[in-house]
């Protein structure tokens, strides 16, 4: 049996705030009534605060993939092409999701261990003078990878190509962690779920949707039922698709007013710092030709999740089963491609300073149970950083 706090540093589900967790131990209560549409129009006007937009924000019971295939079915028809701009097992996921709906789907290939050049994504749009790519998929922070694009660079490299696309982006695992600006960065799709930034658990997922987005749905002519966009707008529908789930809103209500009392720039300067502090102990193994940050552009990298990867020869699986059986720290594997080959360490959400120094000291010690050649002082570098950046 573990004892003692089980450390939970996935980049995602993340930790769930005992404020969160006592706002949702109640009963329920009718969602048609007047009790509920003032709790649901609190939440919604936070989350347009935390998307940083004017537009419409749209929910459903779903995680992520849900808001995903919601964006696809609403804004496509059999045959529309779209571009994925690869940056990991995420990203192009998201493109299956494309092809299974009969999509054409086009991936600009791109190095996982680094952010798209803006520059490859305006060469490709020139090249397509006919406008056939009906919209630009990215991911913000590309949870497998750790590493972080450029979405407001991305946007200009749109403008520059004089292309009409719309730009959908995927900020799942950034959204209330790092900073996005969805007007002002011209994004006409969001996806974002519930269990990651928002601190809460999985099952809940949102679209936020631009003007130009809307009027596109209204042209799109895969099947949607549950998804329709056309039927959350309805007022007569209530803005849900089904019976709402009113204990998420309880806690969404909650911790949106966390993110309200810290302030989301004082948010996002603590995932900085905490980010910063595990790429600082992260060096610190990679001595003696030890595991190295997975992404390499120090300006392209997420502060929500740091991709660890292991030397040759050896299995970063193992690393994280001896962390989480022997110490009970839990981390996050490889996806695809990257299983096996690193260990995802999650920094994001309901998180502070000892909780990431007791990890990165567990870590240490299932680095060295596990064999794996490793530099020492990977704490001591954390706590430097972070006493230098109090």
């Amino acid at each position: 049996m573990a004892q003692g706090y089980h450390f939970f540093m996935n980049p995602g589900p993340t930790n769930i705030p005992d404020r969160v967790l006592r706002a949702m131990d109640r009963g329920s209560i009718d969602f048609n009534g007047a009790e509920f549409r003032a709790i649901q129009d609190e939440c919604f006007a936070g989350l347009k605060r935390v998307f940083k937009t004017e537009g419409t924000i749209l929910g459903y019971a779903a995680t992520g993939h849900g808001a995903w295939e919601a964006a696809l079915v609403n804004l496509f028809s059999p045959g529309d092409k779209v571009l994925i701009v690869e940056s990991g097992f995420f990203s192009l996921n998201w493109g299956l999701r494309g092809e299974a709906f009969g999509l054409e789907v086009e991936t600009l290939p791109n190095d996982w261990r680094q952010p798209i050049d803006p520059a490859r994504l305006e060469a490709r749009l020139r090249e397509d003078r006919e406008h056939k790519i009906k919209a630009v998929l990215l991911v913000h922070s590309e949870t497998s990878t750790g590493v972080a694009n450029d979405v407001a660079a991305l946007r200009r490299a749109i403008d520059t190509a004089r292309h009409p696309a719309l730009y959908l982006v995927d900020v799942i695992s950034s959204l209330a962690s790092m900073d996005f600006r969805t007007d002002e960065w011209g994004v006409d799709v969001v996806v974002a779920g519930s269990q990651k930034g928002l601190m809460l658990p999985t099952g809940m997922a949102f679209t936020g949707v631009s003007e130009k987005a809307i009027a596109a749905s209204a042209e799109g002519k895969l099947p949607r039922v549950y998804w329709d966009w056309r039927r959350l707008l309805d007022p007569s529908h209530g803005h849900w698709n089904g019976t709402v789930p009113v204990h998420f809103f309880y806690g969404l209500r909650e911790a949106l007013r966390m993110l309200d009392e810290e302030g989301l720039d004082n948010v996002f300067a603590r995932h900085h710092r905490l980010a910063e502090a595990t790429r600082h102990a992260v060096q610190a193994w990679r001595g003696n030709n030890g595991p190295e940050i997975f992404g390499t552009e120090a300006g392209g990298r997420s502060d929500t999740i740091t991709a660890v990867l292991v030397p040759e020869g050896h299995n970063a699986d193992q690393v994280r089963q001896i962390a989480l059986d022997k110490f009970n720290v839990s981390l996050g594997g490889g996806l695809d491609r990257l299983r096996g080959r690193v260990f995802r360490i999650g920094h994001l959400g309901d998180l502070n300073e000892p909780m990431l120094l007791g990890s990165i000291a567990t870590v240490e010690m299932a680095l060295d149970l596990a064999g794996v050649p490793h530099g020492k002082g990977a704490v001591q570098a954390a706590m430097d950083y972070l006493a230098g950046n109090a």
